[in-house]
Order: C-alpha cells, then structure tokens, then sequence
C-alpha cells in the first residue's frame, strides 16, 4: 500500500515537472524579449550586461513606431468590433440548427483558418486594389476579421452552449420581448465568454503578419509589418521596446477582464 502511494506520488511529482517545464518553454521567448528591452546596449544580448530605459524613450522619440503602435490598436479596435458583430449573431444563428446542417454552417464559418494567409493576402489585395482601398484601415480590419470571426463565433458558441435558455423563454414568457431578454437574461450569464471573444479578436489583429504586409502602406503599417522591415536592415532593440508594450497592454487586457467578468467565470466560459 505504501508503495503504491509513493509511486502515484513520483507520477505526481512527474506530471508537474512536465507541465512546469512545458510552461518554461512557452514563456521563455516572451521573457527574452521582455529582457532585451531593456539592454543598454545598441545590440542586444541575453542576459543584457547592464540595464537601462534609454530605448523606451528613444521609441517616444520614433514618429514611425509611435504610428505603428496607434496603427495597430486602431485596426485590432476595428477588428474587435467586427468579429464580435458577426461572429456573436452568427454563434446565436447556428445553435437553432441541429446535426449535419450545424456542422456544415459551422464549417463555413471557420474555412477561413483553413486558407494560407499569403493566399488571402493576394486575393485581398487584387480586390481592394479595384477600389483603391489597399492600404486603407478598413482593408486591414476585413482581413484581419476573417480570421478573427470564425474565433470569435467559436469562443461565443461555447458561452451559448453552457447558457440554460430556458431562461431565455421563461423571460419571453413574462411578457420581454426577445432582444430584452436577451440583453437582461442571456448577456450577464455569458459575459465572460463574450469578454474572451472580443480579447481573442483584438489579439489576433496584434499578431497578424502575413495580411497585414500585402494590404498596409507607409501610414497604415501595423508594428509585425514596421518590426519585419526594421530587422531586415539591422536588430532594432525597439523591436523589443514595442513588443514589451504589447505584451503589458495585453496582459492588461486579460487582469481587466478578469477583475470585471471574475477569473474563475472567464476560465469557466472559456
């Protein structure tokens, strides 16, 4: 008996050194370019020599970055707002749907994920191209929505899936008509899923390189297009400076939602 209990303590102890290490391996890079944004150095070492904030102030100094930087938040907005405004009624559509008629709507929905950014790129560019929108704003927000809103509907779905609507009904019953009941009865119970919707869409617009680099111009660059053409030329530690303040913005973002959804209802619904 006691042998059985220190092996299934050892399998314990094995299973979170490997989730601890898993964990190690995923946070790693993330820590490296946190570490280098701080390197006093013009270039950049791991671990830095000394450490300074010379290059957060030389990025208030970058007219280029600093547009970047307004650039992308704009255009993950913009996306945020999009996603959550197709992918949210679209998730509401489908669960009226059930067997092969769900999964082929379903399917639809997330071909998007599917196709190659450079693809989606190309086709993009050649139809904006047409209306002279290529390196609009709002090219970059419908690029980037089509891979953010099969994600979003996704992450909605799930939230609706939990929801009991029979409450729904039972509201509708009492004499609410179906969008009272569902802004008053449905929203607070699933707000967490829809809290995680709007952050995956706004992420996903941060991080989106390859769309972004066919349909962005000198005023529209997002900060993946400005970092790709800074290091092409040379290892810009303000890469790692913008990169840094994403990063915080974004876990920002997460402890917010948290504090305002609760962490255990965001994890749940999510």
């Amino acid at each position: 008996m006691a042998e059985s209990s220190g092996l299934a303590r050892v399998r314990s102890l094995g299973f979170q050194a490997l989730v601890a290490l898993l964990f190690a391996f995923l946070v790693a890079p993330l820590a490296i370019v946190v570490v280098t944004a701080f390197d006093a150095s013009v270039t950049m070492a791991v671990p830095p020599e000394s450490l300074s904030l010379r290059w957060f102030a030389a990025l208030l100094d970058s007219p280029i970055w600093l547009r970047s930087l307004v650039n992308s938040v704009l255009v993950a907005s913009g996306t945020m707002f999009v996603s959550l405004l197709v992918g949210v009624p679209a998730a509401l559509a489908v669960r009226q749907y059930t067997g092969r008629t769900q999964t082929v709507m379903v399917g639809m929905v997330v071909l998007p994920l599917l196709v190659p950014g450079v693809i989606i790129g190309v086709t993009l560019l050649t139809f904006f191209s047409r209306f002279g929108l290529q390196q609009s704003y709002a090219a970059l927000v419908l690029a980037h929505s089509l891979w953010a809103v099969p994600l979003t509907f996704s992450v909605a779905q799930s939230a609706f899936a939990r929801f009991d609507w029979r409450l729904h009904e039972a509201a509708m019953d009492l004499g609410a008509s179906r969008f009272q009941a569902f802004r008053s009865v449905v929203v607070p119970e699933v707000r967490a899923g829809l809290l995680v919707a709007a952050l995956v869409a706004f992420i996903v617009s941060l991080q989106e390189f390859v769309m972004a680099l066919f349909l962005s111009g000198p005023d529209t660059r997002t900060v993946p297009v400005q970092a790709w053409n800074s290091l092409r030329q040379s290892l810009d530690p303000l890469v790692s400076v913008v990169s840094t303040v994403l990063l915080l913005a974004v876990v920002l973002l997460v402890l917010l939602s948290a504090a305002f959804a609760g962490l255990d209802r965001l994890a749940t619904d999510t």
